[in-house]
């Protein structure tokens, strides 16, 4: 399987994924650990895909999204942003709501 393949599977089969750097016990990076904290808060479901294990995996993400950071969220097959943008969207209730949408439980949602 390539990593262009793996990436594509691990999307298109977990509701909700984060490529990151380290892992949700082990965030390796701020940016990373800033996500893993949201994700976390809000008490969704995820995966998260360690792109430090895999150099092609890490490339390869960059190219899948064409967007150049990590970490990168994906909530149904859907690239959402990285840090920055779901660091926004949550302090604007817009993660929230767009879990919601899809059909994925949050904490304290009603």
């Amino acid at each position: 399987m390539s990593a262009h393949e793996f990436i594509d599977n691990e999307v298109k089969t977990n509701d909700v994924v984060l490529f990151m750097k380290g892992t949700p016990q082990f965030p390796q990076c701020g940016f990373s650990g800033q996500v893993v904290q949201i994700l976390d808060y809000l008490g969704v479901d995820y995966k998260g895909v360690n792109v430090l294990a895999d150099m092609e995996i890490r490339e390869g993400i960059k190219q899948y999204s064409n967007w150049p950071t990590i970490p990168q969220l994906y909530i149904k097959g859907e690239f959402v942003g990285g840090c920055d943008i779901v660091r926004e969207m949550f302090q604007a209730g817009e993660l929230q709501k767009q879990f919601e949408d899809q059909g994925i439980a949050v904490r304290g949602a009603a």
